[in-house]
């Protein structure tokens, strides 16, 4: 199992090195919910050493901070960035006199249908711990990723995993000229 886990590490480490020029094009970015609050440090983090401006709204980011990738990762891509749809032939109006249907009013406290196709796509539940990454919008392909487990459950554990996982990304922008 552990060199599983080594071997994940060193593939999306290679990654981020292989496609380190589009890292510095990369101005806004957006942050998908992770698991315990990780993204809320992330974002003041980022924000504060003046790394990216963090935007609110997903459709104004380069870039997308999310803690993992695969199925679930893609249909919240879908949902945030979906695709642009061919217009469609508007219906003709019915004019035989009788009204048209009505929407009914939804989320009332009775209505107990559930929406989402698959809620088991937007949990927290089973996620990764400590992987982080980042994904340029337009092309869905993971430009930079860490891996850095918070240390216990504490907020000051998290804050401390933010603070290193940006510092890891300082240091990919701006390395330190040789001398």
């Amino acid at each position: 199992m552990m060199i599983m886990k080594r071997l994940l590490l060193l593939l999306c480490c290679s990654g981020a090195f292989l496609c380190g020029a589009e890292l510095s094009g990369v101005h806004s970015v957006y942050f998908l919910p992770m698991s315990r609050g990780l993204d809320q440090y992330l974002a003041n983090r980022v924000t504060n050493d003046h790394i990216f401006q963090v935007v609110t709204n997903p459709k104004l980011a380069d870039a997308v901070f999310t803690d993992r990738i695969g199925e679930a990762f893609e249909s919240q891509m879908q949902d945030l960035f979906p695709p642009p749809a061919a217009e469609k032939p508007k219906p003709e109006p019915k004019k035989d006199g009788k009204k048209e249907d009505q929407p009914k009013a939804s989320g009332l406290p009775t209505d107990t249908v559930n929406k989402q196709t698959d809620p088991s796509l937007n949990s927290a539940f089973g996620r990764g711990k400590g992987m982080v990454f980042l994904v340029d919008v337009k092309s869905r392909q993971v430009i930079w990723s860490a891996y850095d487990p918070p240390k216990g459950a504490a907020l000051t554990d998290l804050d401390h995993s933010a603070s290193d996982i940006v510092a890891k990304l300082k240091k990919e922008l701006y390395p330190n000229p040789k001398k």
